[in-house]
């Protein structure tokens, strides 16, 4: 396609299929300087322009692209450690909820102490220092110590037991759980 303008005494020509754009200026007066700027502007191959655009799209699209992957790589791998973080204090605290139950009913019923249960118990508290919230250890060292304190207290009859059980009072446990489930509730909004 060519394009003629008749400015003046002028003829102005532009071929577009050599030039990607063309600036067309309707009201030019021969001498001016924007006359001899766009009579002096050398064609531009519309081939170079498409392969430059084609290669630019490509290297966006191949870095949004990697960007994407990596960012998603990331969080999964973020939820997998969290998950995976999650099983760790399931076990350990199961496992020392079932610790301290044993070593609270011993201490209720006898004065000498279960020497390994509460070495298991402690054991199972330092794990928890090294894995837990504050919170958490915080209540762990409460229950240990209440279980301490409890052997050096009389034994308590079967009917003393029953009424700790109705009144509340024999569920040592219940803020340790308490922690556990607020600590298990802010990892779960960490994951999502």
């Amino acid at each position: 396609m060519v394009l003629v303008l008749s400015v003046g005494a002028t003829e102005l020509t532009v071929d577009f299929r050599r030039a990607a754009t063309a600036c067309v200026i309707v009201v030019v007066r021969p001498g001016s300087h924007h006359f001899r700027q766009l009579l002096g502007t050398p064609p531009v191959d519309a081939s170079i322009i498409s392969a430059l655009a084609a290669l630019t799209g490509a290297a966006v699209g191949g870095l949004t692209s990697g960007i994407a992957n990596w960012l998603n790589h990331r969080s999964q791998l973020r939820a997998q450690w969290l998950l995976n973080e999650k099983s760790r204090r399931q076990i350990l605290y199961r496992d020392f909820i079932e610790e301290a139950s044993r070593c609270y009913i011993d201490a209720l019923q006898h004065n000498e102490p279960d020497i390994p249960g509460l070495v298991g118990l402690y054991a199972k508290l330092s794990r928890m220092r090294t894995l837990s919230s504050r919170p958490v250890v915080h209540r762990g060292e409460d229950v240990a110590r209440k279980i301490l304190d409890t052997y050096l207290e009389p034994d308590k009859s079967f009917v003393e037991l029953r009424e700790m059980a109705v009144d509340g009072t024999i569920d040592l446990l219940q803020g340790f759980s308490d922690a556990c489930h607020d600590e298990f509730e802010e990892l779960r909004s960490k994951q999502f």
